[in-house]
């Protein structure tokens, strides 16, 4: 079995037209698995720098590193009712970077003539405003990072129209790359940076909001020496997803970005639209507004995988008919168009091949949550001024989850789940949930939004709680 890096693989120089935040799976198997088809079919010609987006050395961007940024991705499914599987070494990824510890590095990319592109998946937790130091070396936040790579670069060019950057955010919030334009023009003005520079962000940059969508349960560990010997390389950052695959690019520049960024030419389901709302409603409730849903219930009763929730036909049950009877009448559309769209999605679920583990999914469920869930609470009441049983169950699963006593150590903010914590009472639900819900955990006022929204999931939150999540749920049923 072979070592995988430079001295195994011969490969293509690219220019670094592309600057990546993040080197988690789904970015590897999703966007960087285009580019490299792309330029495999000559309509790109582009190499890929990434970086870890807190700037900190990882795990994970070690592993890279010593590949030289390459690994495998393989991917499995059903296509015309047989089954499928497809491996591919991916080689676009030139360099990979700490800013921490490589800041001279850092600065020659992000003023680099050949850099064009910023492609970002900081989770929902990511694009978020907070008050940031944007003109020094590190900044906190994502938005600050950007904030300053973009004013260094004004500086280097003094202002160039000709060197703006296009963005494309992969992160599941609505407006993703306009709210990240948002944060970075309130970072500039706090930071009393010129008018100037603003305008040139605002005029010289694109900002192309977006929609991702495949399946990625990332790292094969539960198989992988069957894998390497497949694959016939030590390959410590292989990647397995589904085969379906669909990216929506949408925005005023949509026309201008598909000439520079022209991925459908390549055969690949990327579609560039003027908006993208309606796709995004369509993907985001249902598709990943289920499995956010789904987890803190299907941990709760045991289960490891998606596999293992769908197969439990209480929790198969449940998903169905939140989504039939909650979540489709919300969104605008054809009945019958949205009712196949979703029974598409929801097979998906259903695909033997890939293993995609409910804990890996739970990663920053809060305001994953918010994101994805919400909304349908949101738009439920205010068209029948009644709550939707089904997704408010999920919001307790969710608190039930992070409680204390759950036997799950959830992966998100620890400021988020030690305020969980503190407030946690056993002998008063409602009190629990109140306080919860006003520890700046969460955007939104919900209860403004959905009056009885705290005493409905207090109630759900007891039962789930004194009699365990299966009695809990067929009660529910």
């Amino acid at each position: 079995m072979k070592v995988l890096n430079d001295t195994t693989v011969e490969r293509a120089s690219r220019p670094v037209r592309i600057l990546q935040f993040g080197e988690g799976n789904f970015l590897r198997a999703f966007v960087d698995w285009m580019v490299d088809i792309a330029n495999e079919c000559g309509v790109m010609n582009t190499s890929v720098a990434v970086v870890p987006p807190r700037f900190r050395e990882n795990a994970s961007i070690g592993r890279l590193r010593a590949q030289g940024g390459l690994y495998h991705v393989v991917l499995e499914g059903i296509r015309n009712g047989r089954p499928e599987r497809a491996s591919r070494l991916i080689e676009c990824i030139s360099e990979v970077m700490v800013p921490e510890t490589q800041p001279e590095r850092y600065e020659a990319i992000i003023t680099s003539p050949d850099l064009r592109f910023i492609i970002s998946n900081t989770t929902e937790a990511g694009i978020r405003y907070e008050n940031d130091d944007v003109l020094s070396e590190i900044p906190a936040t994502f938005p600050g990072k950007i904030t300053g790579l973009l004013w260094r670069r004004w500086k280097h060019y003094n202002g160039d129209p000709e060197k703006g950057l296009v963005f494309l955010c992969c992160e599941l919030i609505e407006d993703n790359s306009t709210t990240l334009r948002e944060f970075i023009n309130r970072h500039a003005v706090v930071a009393g940076l010129p008018q100037e520079f603003i305008d040139w962000v605002n005029g010289s940059c694109m900002f192309a909001d977006t929609l991702v969508d495949r399946i990625v349960p990332g790292f094969p560990a539960d198989n992988i020496d069957e894998v390497k010997a497949e694959l016939q390389f030590d390959d410590n950052c292989v990647v397995k997803g589904e085969l379906y695959h669909l990216w929506a690019i949408g925005g005023a520049q949509w026309e201008r970005i598909r000439e520079e960024f022209p991925l459908d030419k390549a055969g690949l389901n990327v579609l560039f639209m003027p908006e993208i709302k309606t796709f995004r409603d369509k993907k985001v409730r249902i598709l990943n507004g289920s499995h956010t849903g789904m987890v803190p219930v299907a941990l709760q009763m045991g289960c490891q995988s998606v596999g293992d929730a769908v197969g439990n036909e209480a929790i198969s049950r449940f998903l169905h008919d939140m989504v039939a009877q909650e979540v489709l009448p919300m969104i605008a559309g054809d009945r019958e168009e949205l009712s196949a769209f979703a029974a598409g999605i929801l097979e998906r679920f259903y695909n033997p091949y890939i293993k995609h583990y409910l804990k890996s999914i739970a990663l920053n469920s809060l305001s994953k949550w918010e994101t994805r869930n919400w909304p349908t609470v949101r738009d439920y009441f205010a068209c029948r001024k009644a709550l939707p049983e089904r997704e408010v169950f999920t919001f307790a699963a969710l608190l039930s989850l992070y409680g204390p006593g759950s036997g799950f150590e959830p992966e998100d903010n620890p400021e988020y789940i030690a305020a969980i914590r503190k407030v946690w009472r056993e002998d008063d639900y409602e009190i629990t949930v109140c306080e919860i819900l006003a520890a700046g955990i969460f955007n939104e006022d919900f209860e403004a939004s959905a009056p009885g929204f705290a005493a409905k999931v207090a109630a759900r939150l007891r039962d789930i709680r004194e009699d365990g999540m299966e009695k809990a749920l067929q009660k529910l049923l």
